[in-house]
């Protein structure tokens, strides 16, 4: 018996009830107590005596089990079912995301890297915020002497449009419209007042902040004598460089 020196062991055969026949096993401590269950047992022999790999049917150490039943340092003793709870033995909790549906933004890597999604409703595009220039508020250029570089002005057909928009935050949007955008820079198609009830959703990422501005041809015969203007200053000062 696998029990410490001086335990006993008892079986005792039912004679009536419908369970007649069947043998019930019974362990005797050296003091004489009779123990008549597995978590008994363990309670009886609290920490001293390690029951996990202990069949108590037979009183013999299931040595198949053994590996399984060593005890390391810290873990836990379970007086309820009789059997030590081995650390390395419990499952990990699964790490699963959220079941919920949740917003994603979707950046692709490659040409041809599609998703589901794609080939259901057409390509995403990224989305990009509307007024980012808000965020260069405050901020001035200065040049190598750390003199503050005045901004420029705005003609006056060119008004900006949009909540809480400066002259330096108009003339940031046209400025990265014109580095940026591949087409033709022509400002807002929509009215103020359309643009104004929803900015987020009437506005164009891809036009700055302006109304549309329509160009004559006046306004290309101004901008060439100005040009030509300037190229005969710079003539002249490069001669008295000279």
């Amino acid at each position: 018996m696998a029990l410490p020196p001086g335990w006993k062991r008892e079986e005792v055969v039912r004679q009536s009830g419908l369970s007649a026949g069947k043998t019930d096993v019974y362990y005797i401590t050296p003091e004489g107590k009779k123990i008549r269950s597995k978590p008994q047992l363990a309670r009886i022999l609290g920490e001293t005596f390690d029951l996990s790999a202990f069949d108590f049917r037979t009183g013999r150490t299931v040595y198949s089990a053994c590996r399984k039943s060593k005890r390391q340092k810290g873990s836990s003793y379970d007086f309820a079912r009789g059997v030590r709870h081995d650390a390395s033995l419990v499952l990990p909790i699964r790490q699963t995301a959220s079941i919920f549906k949740q917003p994603v933004t979707v950046v692709r890597n490659g040409p041809k890297c599609k998703s589901k999604t794609d080939l259901k409703h057409g390509t995403q595009d990224q989305p990009k915020q509307v007024f980012w220039e808000k965020r260069l508020r405050g901020l001035r250029a200065c040049d190598s002497s750390e003199e503050v570089i005045p901004t420029m002005d705005l003609p006056r057909q060119m008004q900006g449009i949009g909540p809480d928009l400066t002259s330096e935050n108009v003339l940031q949007s046209i400025s990265a419209a014109l580095h940026v955008s591949s087409g033709p820079v022509v400002g807002q198609g929509a009215s103020k007042q359309v643009i104004m009830k929803n900015p987020g959703i009437n506005m164009d990422t891809q036009q700055p902040h302006v109304h549309q501005v329509v160009v004559s041809s006046d306004d290309v015969h101004r901008q060439e004598q100005r040009v030509q203007l300037a190229r005969r200053k710079l003539q002249d000062l490069m001669g008295t460089l000279e």
